[in-house]
């Protein structure tokens, strides 16, 4: 998957995170729910199956130049680029489709990249967490280094469209917050293959996958197309993401090779494909319905 080099990309949509203090207020509880994305962290009911900052250490905290972010060429050199790139095609798709599709109207979120640790509402953002998206200030917070992590300890081939669905995933929560879905699975804390925690992070898999589907239509404020047409490569790569990320590997790859469902709040490796593939399959948000359905 590449940009097209000629297209032009809008920084104003993210920003650049420095190192600091733990935001007041703690973390949270629905920090616990949403924060382990990528990690396969537990929920607020129990203990974590494993430590999340074993696997990934916090660095020094400095500041992230997306300055140097002006072109489709600059993304596909970068990758700090290419997630201010994946943010401008995901939310130029989600402007006109939740409307149309949900009747509902889009607002923009913008991306946090930082290095090391920055604040958040929902508390000390970090590369010992992953990337997450905070409801208490509707951003998403991204570690300009994951991306190593999600290809050198996860498994992920490290392909483009990989690390734009995690990027695609998270605003994947960002629409489910303007639906009301975040606040609806609060009630339910519990952990497991069903509960809802894993149906939350099911739907952004699955938005991510609707996204995809149109990527290629996207554009930037010139009207010139953001992204090229994807190809069956580019899927396979975002679907070794979604496979690296399933609390089933993780928790048998790097969490000492117990797995554990009734642990689970983000779904297995076979689930995290499925639901990436119903949503790019059929480009519509109403196949991401993961509340409505026995069959997760």
């Amino acid at each position: 998957m590449s940009f097209n080099d000629n297209a032009r990309l809008d920084t104003s949509q993210v920003l650049g995170g420095k190192g600091g203090a733990i935001a007041g207020g703690g973390v949270g509880g629905i920090i616990l729910l949403l924060v382990f994305v990528f990690l396969g962290g537990g929920s607020g009911s129990g203990p974590l199956p494993f430590d999340p900052s074993q696997v990934l250490q916090g660095g020094s905290g400095e500041t992230v130049d997306v300055s140097q972010c002006q072109t489709g060429a600059d993304a596909n050199r970068s990758d700090v680029c290419r997630i201010v790139g994946t943010v401008n095609s995901v939310q130029d798709y989600w402007a006109d489709a939740l409307p149309a599709d949900a009747g509902v109207p889009y607002r923009e979120a913008q991306t946090v990249i930082f290095s090391g640790s920055t604040q958040s509402a929902c508390g000390t953002a970090s590369a010992a967490v992953g990337p997450f998206y905070c409801p208490a200030d509707e951003q998403v917070y991204i570690d300009a280094t994951f991306f190593d992590e999600l290809s050198g300890r996860f498994g992920a081939d490290g392909g483009n469209l990989a690390q734009m669905y995690v990027v695609a995933h998270e605003y994947g929560h960002h629409v489910e917050q303007i639906l009301g879905d975040l606040d609806a699975s609060q009630q339910d804390r519990s952990t497991g293959p069903t509960s809802a925690g894993v149906r939350v992070e099911l739907r952004a898999d699955c938005l991510a996958g609707v996204w995809a589907h149109h990527a290629a239509t996207t554009e930037d404020a010139d009207g010139v197309t953001l992204i090229k047409p994807l190809t069956r490569d580019d899927i396979d790569s975002a679907l070794s993401a979604a496979s690296a990320v399933g609390d089933d590997h993780i928790q048998e790859e790097l969490g000492g090779g117990t797995v554990d469902p009734d642990s689970w709040t983000h779904g297995s490796s076979e689930q995290r494909q499925r639901w990436f593939l119903a949503g790019y399959e059929s480009g519509t948000i109403e196949s991401c319905d993961t509340f409505g359905t026995d069959d997760l």
